[in-house]
């Protein structure tokens, strides 16, 4: 498991009045959840929180910049789901909730839209088999006579 760094440390502290927030390594930054979804990230020192239609333009008219991925390789730059706080709430707890909390919330929609995982094929029930009447039993196939055939001797 990667060490932590001290803004991941020092991010969690800020979040305690949320509850119990984790912060698990993951691309080279950190991934941040609470319930077990993931609200937030920490990537180069930075905090972006999760946002959707109902949140985005708070967190936009509030001065947020959002996360935008670059995958390289003369592909175009991903803008993803997740914004920057207000700056005025990435020192100070009190202001940090209500973004938090917003942020928490739209893990949770976003997890309700999903459809339910498939149940793997392992613990499905297999299909009953029907049962064959006698009549429908197969008859065996016709076999096949050998042909003598004749030797190529000279």
């Amino acid at each position: 498991m990667a060490r932590m760094d001290s803004y991941v440390e020092y991010t969690l502290e800020l979040l305690e009045p949320l509850g119990f927030v984790q912060a698990r390594s993951m691309f080279g930054g950190w991934g941040l959840y609470h319930g077990g979804r993931m609200f937030g990230l920490i990537i180069q020192e930075r905090l972006y929180l999760k946002t959707d239609d109902t949140t985005r333009a708070a967190f936009e008219s509030a001065g947020g910049e959002p996360f935008v991925y670059d995958p390289g390789t003369g592909r175009k730059p991903v803008t993803m789901s997740y914004w920057t706080p207000p700056s005025d709430a990435s020192d100070d707890a009190h202001a940090l909730l209500p973004w938090a909390r917003r942020a928490v919330d739209a893990a949770l929609r976003a997890a309700q839209k999903k459809p339910a995982k498939k149940k793997s094929t392992a613990t499905k029930k297999p299909a009953p088999v029907k049962a064959k009447s006698p009549s429908a039993a197969k008859k065996p196939a016709p076999s096949k006579k050998k042909t003598a055939r004749p030797s190529r001797r000279a």
